[in-house]
């Protein structure tokens, strides 16, 4: 199993374990992240969520071999199924990061109420490189924490970054030395047992009210180029060269 779901003290814990493919997700483990993040809405004894990788990786991103079996309409493809789970979730996420978090590793964490990353987090939005556009609201979500000029740095160059920097441009609320995240990041979401759990939801619904329309409208229209994009000769490039492992050559487009 690459997605192992459990439900202690109120928490519902989504883990992504698949360390041997430095945790990236294929369309199957998009589908069983989802199911577990409603079935946390669903259950009445859960009152947070908490999403976590392994020690020293969080995710690398999309199974690249298993995304290109699964090429198709946008709205039908299970990442979407998984973003709309996120969103639709009124419960509090909170995520916990160690080393790296890669494409939709980073861009999930938009999402999330609470992040808390390890001393060693590396994060990195590398679409363009792989020439392809950002997806889950990304191209809207990260200019708005960091301003434009940093989110060129990010989205267009695909700089990785630190976990420090993330605390600084508002992804994350806090860096901890790896041995400490997780428990960290439980105690928090076990605050939410002593919290009113109707008070605690209208408020998180009235927080991400103001943007939620137009998250949607983006997510929407990233996807549609996002898919257009994979058909591209310039991502058939990038992808051939990283399973060939070598550099991509874009002299030619």
């Amino acid at each position: 199993m690459t997605i192992k779901t459990a439900v202690l003290n109120g928490v519902a814990t989504i883990e992504i374990a698949r360390p041997e493919k430095k945790n990236a997700i294929t369309a199957a483990m998009y589908l069983a992240m989802a199911e577990a993040l409603d079935a946390a809405m669903a259950d009445a004894a859960v009152r947070a969520v908490l999403i976590a990788g392994q020690p020293g990786i969080f995710s690398s991103g999309n199974d690249l071999e298993d995304f290109m079996r699964h090429r198709g309409k946008f709205e039908e493809s299970p990442g979407f199924v998984f973003m709309r789970a996120l969103l639709g979730c009124d419960k509090p996420v909170v995520a916990a990061v160690t080393g790296a978090a890669i494409g939709i590793g980073t861009t999930l964490l938009l999402h999330c109420d609470f992040v808390y990353v390890s001393d060693e987090a590396r994060l990195a939005l590398p679409f363009v490189s792989l020439g392809l556009v950002p997806e889950f609201a990304s191209s809207l979500v990260v200019p708005q924490l960091m301003g434009n000029v940093r989110a060129a740095e990010k989205l267009l160059l695909g700089d990785p970054f630190t976990a420090a920097e993330a605390v600084e441009c508002g992804i994350a609320n806090a860096v901890l030395p790896a041995g400490e995240l997780m428990g960290h990041a439980r105690r928090i979401a076990e605050r939410f047992n002593a919290l009113p759990p109707g008070a605690v939801q209208e408020c998180k619904r009235l927080l991400r009210r103001a943007r939620s329309a137009a998250v949607l409208e983006t997510i929407g229209v990233e996807g549609e180029q996002f898919t257009r994009r994979l058909r591209s000769p310039e991502a058939m490039e990038a992808f051939t060269a990283f399973f060939e492992k070598r550099m991509p050559d874009f002299s030619k487009f």
